[in-house]
């Protein structure tokens, strides 16, 4: 699956009637400061454009394995078939056992590139699939902070943060923001 980093936004709005917080700093204490958080693991297992990038992949995966082990079987029923024949005394020079060794030999090879090629393919989908989400979502907070006035949109991960208010918690709204556009760019 997809593995989206923590996304860290800070927006420089403030508006009124919102959560403030005073940070303390060399200078004094700040007030003013609006701050959010958003669930990213919450988020991505609604986000419906993320979860139709990761279906996507998947299927990929799927369609990937099964080509490798369709090339990896007849591989091994050719490595099977030179091994019988080697053992029933069928060829007819030590030469051209050889050269159906080294015709085998080439044939794991290529097994061995398509499995590489395919691996390096889908991890590449994959980062690029990350980095579609984490601009879509940013490009998305940036929309919606426009009109929320928030000073820092936290990400969330885990237990990244400590203790926080859940009365900051955003998650929900930009859930239904996003699948809203992403339904509406459909």
């Amino acid at each position: 699956m997809l593995a989206i980093g923590a996304l860290m936004l800070s927006f420089c709005q403030c508006k009124e009637n919102s959560p403030v917080q005073p940070v303390s700093t060399n200078q004094g204490v700040v007030t003013g400061m609006k701050i959010a958080y958003v669930e990213i693991d919450t988020l991505l297992s609604k986000y419906q454009f993320y979860l139709d990038l990761a279906e996507d992949l998947l299927r990929k995966e799927e369609n990937s394995r099964l080509l490798l082990s369709e090339k990896a079987n007849e591989f091994q029923k050719e490595v099977d078939d030179y091994n019988r024949k080697l053992q029933n005394n069928v060829f007819s020079s030590q030469e051209r056992a050889q050269q159906e060794a080294n015709r085998i030999g080439k044939k794991q090879q290529d097994v061995e590139e398509l499995n590489e090629r395919l691996s390096r393919e889908l991890a590449i989908e994959s980062q690029n699939n990350s980095l579609m989400i984490s601009d879509s979502i940013q490009a998305y907070l940036k929309d919606y902070n426009v009109d929320h006035g928030y000073s820092v949109i936290l990400s969330k991960v885990g237990d990244n943060i400590l203790l926080i208010d859940p009365a900051m918690n955003i998650t929900n709204e930009i859930i239904e923001g996003l699948n809203a556009r992403y339904n509406s760019a459909k």
